[in-house]
């Protein structure tokens, strides 16, 4: 039974060894282990705050990049508007520049065709006229070859006019 119940000496012996390893610790071990324990705690909150400000800036961040999306997908169809609009207006003026080009062109060819008819009409009726007044001169010499042919020819021109 001795082993049991507990001598007061050992006790005492144990209640002072426990007293001087608290003494012990509570001098050299508790402050650092504390300052640890606090300094590591202040660490995780203060990585949890960065980890929720990261959090928070990353959603910004997509917030911002879709809003940037948004944008340029506007932006992309304005500017495929407004090439297709400016791309119908130069075909459009194209087709216009080509069209009174061509009408143009017509009016030229028409005045030149014009042109060209009134100087082969001239040029007709001068080698008409020349050919009237060869074949005249040539009837006129062979019935003036006769004198008494142009006597008769004055003398009835003569009767013809009247003064």
């Amino acid at each position: 039974m001795e082993l049991v119940t507990p001598e007061i000496g050992l006790v005492f012996w144990t209640t002072i060894s426990f007293l001087i390893l608290l003494f012990i610790l509570g001098k050299f071990a508790w402050k650092p282990i504390l300052g640890a324990i606090s300094e590591r705690e202040t660490f995780i909150e203060d990585s949890l705050r960065k980890a929720e400000a990261a959090k928070d800036e990353m959603s910004r961040l997509t917030n911002e990049n879709e809003a940037l999306l948004k944008q340029a997908r506007i932006e992309r169809d304005q500017i495929l508007a407004e090439a297709k609009k400016v791309k119908d207006q130069i075909i459009s003026e194209a087709k216009e520049s080509a069209h009174t080009e061509g009408a143009r062109m017509i009016e030229l060819a028409r005045v030149e065709i014009n042109n060209q008819k009134a100087i082969a009409m001239s040029d007709v009726k001068n080698q008409v006229a020349t050919l009237s007044l060869e074949i005249a001169e040539k009837i006129l010499r062979k019935q003036f070859e006769d004198s008494q042919k142009q006597d008769e020819l004055v003398s009835q021109l003569l009767k013809e006019v009247k003064l």
